[in-house]
């Protein structure tokens, strides 16, 4: 296996893990900007949809660009296997996260 995709492979989670991590502290962060108030009864469900829409696009573009990239060159093994690799390093941080948690 190549070092050059297990390296880019890791850094695509990275990014992920990165860009999910600011996304958790905006989210965290818009109760204390906000609060309860009336007038964001309506906003909040369509800021969130939006949110969603966009981290899907962004996610999408981290995860899966780089593979279909190298899968339409023709090189469909690298592409499987980056994008194997890329699900495996974020399964990584999702168990070091969980055991973060749990160390709490």
């Amino acid at each position: 296996m190549s070092k050059q995709l297990i390296k880019q492979s890791f850094l695509l989670a990275l990014g992920e893990g990165i860009y999910i991590s600011l996304v958790a502290l905006l989210m965290f962060g818009v109760q204390k900007w906000f609060g309860s108030k009336p007038d964001s009864a309506v906003i909040a469900p369509i800021a969130f949809l939006l949110l969603l829409v966009i981290s899907a696009a962004i996610s999408g573009a981290l995860i899966l660009g780089k593979p279909a990239m190298l899968y339409l060159d023709g090189q469909k093994k690298d592409a499987l296997k980056l994008f194997s690799l890329t699900v495996g390093w974020l399964i990584v941080l999702l168990v070091i996260a969980f055991t973060i948690v749990a160390m709490q």
